[in-house]
């Protein structure tokens, strides 16, 4: 199919309809509005809203306008997307609400509802995505940004998902064009940061899994160099190749996702906004990881032992022997050398995360920097990641047992068993009465912005690696 034109209602200027998703990102239809949500990104403020001293004035009679470029490249592309024609509908009306109540804080709850892209989970399929919205590692604000989307969704992992990974609110995308919220290190589009008057119950979540495989194979064959890392054959071939290195992302992060909430937890670890010691953030994502990791292994040395016993394997069970080792590599390559010294040092959790697994192996004799090389012995790699699984998993067991602020201490003590916390540290020297005596607010306020320092490993690493993680702001799948 291509590009055609109507005529019928059009106003001048109109763009031509596009009936191929495969052309949208070329069209006028998307060029046009990409341009618009950029201006009119300018004229809003933090909550979305678009302030104007006098009813009628130029910045609202700009709006209106920009408005209008954006709800006509909707209608406009509307025909290249058939599977989300109710949210296209939607997002129209909640666009024109938006400028007949004089742009006030914006409302996109009908059109959030009516996007149900975990219902279309074809691979290659695409969609059109238009909302006001903050974007995680990206922008606070709630600015309008515009996307074009494509579902990376192999045979293999819709099997998994069958299977005995179910996780029916997962999406795994590839970036095709967006706004500026998404030229950033944001690589999720969430339904929670829309803006919309009131939270439904969510049914997707979805990560680019091109933009954290881009980042991994960029950081990682750095990381590589610098440390003179003899990588196995096939760690190698994901630094060279996109698609094996995205699928191996979306096996890690659907069995990821699903973790949370699930196992022998706290009452809620993570997910409910609670103010705690952000090592306990730290634990969680690294639990979810390792999770992660312990099941690809049992994958691989359960169809390993399959293909051993002379049994045939379907084609997406080979898939999954394929990628299972590859998604294990990439946890401790994106873990180690990208997590632990991206971002600032102010409560980073999740590089404390990659500290403590670099850590952990090293201590049990599995990884070693000789002669300033970095070396695993990979065949007991698998077993020595998985028993920091168990330990925090037998942590959390522990703590249904406990008070809060005692399995805090009991977690304090797992990750400083392993990291040396900052010589000032009151944690680590012990909480006086004053503040075990009080409220967990207490806990936390005592805890340091940076209360496990980076080693010296890291420090060195992170001198020579800040330009290449620097430079991948932005990235995507094609820029490698």
């Amino acid at each position: 199919m291509s590009l055609t034109t109507t005529h019928t209602n059009a106003f001048i200027g109109e763009p031509e309809v596009v009936e191929d998703a495969s052309l949208a990102e070329a069209s006028a239809a998307w060029i046009q509005l990409k341009d618009a949500a950029i201006a009119i990104r300018e004229l809003q403020v933090k909550d979305g809203s678009i302030p104007d001293a006098s009813t009628g004035s130029a910045t609202h009679e700009k709006a209106r306008e920009l408005v209008a470029v954006i709800t006509a490249g909707i209608r406009a592309l509307a025909p290249a997307f058939p599977h989300d024609a109710d949210y296209l509908t939607a997002s129209v009306a909640d666009f024109d609400r938006w400028v007949s109540e004089d742009f006030g804080v914006p409302d996109f709850y009908d059109s959030l509802v009516a996007f149900q892209p975990q219902l279309h989970r074809v691979d290659g399929i695409r969609h059109l995505v238009v909302f006001p919205m903050y974007t995680q590692n990206g922008s606070s604000d709630r600015l309008v940004e515009a996307l074009i989307v494509e579902a990376i969704w192999p045979d293999f992992i819709a099997e998994l998902e069958a299977g005995d990974y179910g996780n029916k609110l997962f999406l795994s995308l590839r970036l095709v064009d967006f706004t500026p919220g998404y030229d950033t290190n944001s690589a999720v589009l969430f339904p929670e940061t829309v803006a919309m008057r009131e939270i439904p119950t969510f049914t997707w979540g979805a990560i680019f899994q091109d933009r954290e495989a881009a980042r991994y194979r960029r950081v990682t064959r750095a990381a590589a160099e610098i440390t003179k890392l003899d990588m196995p054959a096939a760690a190698a071939a994901m630094l060279d190749d996109q698609a094996l290195t995205e699928r191996a992302f979306v096996m890690w992060d659907i069995i990821h996702d699903r973790t949370h909430m699930r196992g022998d937890l706290p009452f809620d670890p993570f997910m409910i906004k609670q103010r705690m010691p952000f090592f306990l953030y730290s634990l969680e994502e690294l639990r979810c990881d390792l999770t992660a990791f312990r099941e690809s292994v049992k994958i691989q040395r359960t169809l390993t032992a399959r293909v051993a016993a002379g049994e045939a394997l379907t084609a997406a069970e080979q898939e999954m022997l394929e990628h299972a080792p590859l998604a294990q590599y990439a946890v401790i390559f994106d873990r180690i050398f990208r997590f632990s010294i991206t971002g600032t040092r102010v409560r980073n959790y999740d590089g404390l995360g990659g500290q403590l697994l670099f850590a952990w192996l090293h201590q049990r004799g599995v990884l070693h920097w000789t002669d300033t090389q970095l070396a695993f012995d990979w065949e007991g790699v698998p077993d020595a990641v998985v028993a920091l699984g168990d330990a925090i998993d037998e942590l959390y067991w522990r703590s249904i047992d406990r008070p809060k602020t005692s399995h805090w201490l009991a977690a304090y003590d797992l990750v400083r068993s392993v990291l040396t916390p900052h010589p000032a540290s009151v944690w680590a020297r012990g909480l006086p009465d004053e503040v075990l005596m009080g409220a967990p607010k207490g806990f936390t306020d005592a805890m340091l912005d940076d209360e496990f320092p980076l080693s010296m490993f890291f420090e060195a690493l992170d001198k020579k690696m800040k330009p290449v993680i620097e430079s991948t702001v932005g990235i995507r799948g094609t820029d490698l």
